[in-house]
């Protein structure tokens, strides 16, 4: 075994703790996953909470989402960021040790969520409900986090700094100053605390943490992923350099602000919704400038889709960022919030950017990096490659197609009256007139899961044999 690392390890960059988190991206997407398509079939068929408390659909959910989001993505931006900061800079990482402590530490916040939350230990917080000892865990291996990114790039051999890391930077910045400030709790045991806000605040406070969790874990940090990875895939420069510069100043000047349109119709005073649903709006910009300056990437390359499935999904990633940036801002619109919100559109809506944007675009980042992790010319099979990419895209139109029509369903039924103004519609009809599209979400979220688990013996079968079928040359990774 000490051979086999010794010779997985490379003579400048440290690709150890990049190799480690790849590989746990893997583990803890196929385990979020499997959480998320249980919860989904609870929702067709309720007995499958068996009666048991930590199986019950409240407990299951936030440990979906913590799943997902942190373990999943966070282990992918780990992983990239550590790569990217190190090959862009030609400077390994600041310091081995903090990157490990940064690896375990994260890996224990994971076991901890999953231990608390199916307990119903909760802040209950949106994508913030771990309590506080955790919260605290999060907040040092974060500020270790920081400190190898910043001070890796603090000692590089370049003079100049690859957009990517702006991108990345100002992820790691944005949700330290998120975490903490969402996350001031007084503590009244172990395991309970109370937010220092109250009533109107702190729900105006949970979802500019909230929105901007999506806007700067969920986009900005995969964002640094898509300017170094679609690049190096399609073997062509960043279309536009200087777009991707307004790209990001435009991106995080605009987006912090968008936050209230979560509170539409609520007591927050309409002041700060209009503000909200304004910025949001504004943010269409950006963000369609960032997928076009990706998509552009390929101009001269797009023969290579033909036989390369690593590129497809890095593009039909952006194609999903694309729809679920149009969306957003037409759905933060006061009126059309007035159909959509609480129904199943907005579940549609953060899939269409949880599995098209952020799973594929990591999932074709990582089938890129595991060669070089475990020295391999490529992957074991492209042909299992590419099965997964159909799979994926397959399962993410099922599961966001049946949410909308569920969603603009929902809200037909809700606001149906008759001419005497009672209601036309019970909300246990809705709820029954909902099941549908609720087995085709199961379906669609069942291909996606799947198509995980094929990821991971391809992964398996890289890192102990190498090359199984011999793909088109487009299809080799570079280095």
């Amino acid at each position: 075994m000490s051979e086999l690392n010794s010779a997985l390890e490379h003579p400048i960059y440290n690709y150890k703790v990049v190799r480690q988190f790849a590989v746990m991206t893997v583990v803890w997407g196929i385990v979020g996953m499997l959480v998320g398509v249980l919860i989904a079939a609870q929702l067709a068929w309720p007995a499958l909470n068996f009666d048991l408390p930590w199986l019950h659909f409240g407990r299951l959910r936030p440990l979906h989402t913590n799943a997902v989001i942190f373990a999943f993505g966070g282990s992918a931006l780990f992983a990239t960021s550590y790569y990217i900061v190190q090959r862009t800079c030609q400077a390994r990482l600041i310091s081995d040790k903090l990157a490990a402590i940064t690896f375990w530490g994260w890996q224990l916040v994971i076991v901890a969520a999953a231990i608390t939350l199916p307990l119903g230990l909760t802040s209950g917080k949106e994508y913030a409900e771990l309590e506080w000892p955790i919260d605290i865990l999060i907040t040092v291996v974060w500020v270790l986090y920081a400190i190898v990114f910043f001070g890796t790039i603090a000692k590089r051999k370049t003079d100049h700094i690859y957009v990517a890391n702006w991108f990345l930077g100002a992820f790691i910045i944005a949700v330290a100053v998120l975490h903490i400030i969402n996350s001031l709790v007084i503590p009244v045991s172990m395991t309970k605390s109370y937010s220092i806000y109250a009533g109107t605040v702190d729900a105006m406070v949970q979802w500019w943490y909230g929105h901007n969790a999506v806007g700067f874990f969920l986009t900005a940090g995969f964002l640094g992923m898509m300017y170094y990875f679609v690049p190096k895939q399609a073997e062509r420069p960043v279309y536009s350099y200087r777009l991707s510069i307004v790209h990001f100043w435009a991106l995080v000047a605009v987006y912090i602000w968008a936050g209230p349109h979560h509170l539409h119709y609520t007591a927050l005073p309409d002041w700060a919704q209009s503000l909200g649903m304004v910025m949001s709006i504004i943010l269409l910009a950006p963000s369609w400038g960032g997928m076009i300056n990706g998509m552009m990437t390929l101009s001269g390359a797009w023969h290579k889709l033909r036989t390369d499935p690593i590129l497809r999904f890095l593009v039909v990633s952006l194609s999903f960022y694309g729809m679920s940036t149009f969306e957003g801002p037409m759905m933060s619109i006061r009126t059309v919030n007035a159909l959509s919100h609480y129904t199943d559109w907005t579940i549609g809506h953060v899939h269409s950017g949880a599995l098209g944007w952020v799973a594929m675009i990591s999932i074709g980042s990582l089938y890129h990096l595991f060669p070089i992790l475990f020295g391999k010319e490529r992957m074991y099979s492209t042909d299992l490659i590419n099965t997964h990419f159909w799979m994926s895209t397959i399962g993410t139109v099922l599961y966001i197609a049946s949410m909308w029509v569920n969603g603009i369903l929902q809200g037909l039924m809700w606001r149906a009256y008759n001419q005497d103004g009672t209601l036309t519609y019970s909300f246990v009809e809705s709820v029954s007139a909902s099941y549908p599209g609720y087995v085709v979400r199961v379906i669609g979220g069942g291909i996606f899961f799947a198509g995980m688990l094929i990821m991971a013996y391809n992964v398996y079968m890289t890192s102990r044999k190498g090359v199984a079928s011999q793909p088109a040359p487009a299809a080799a990774s570079a280095a």
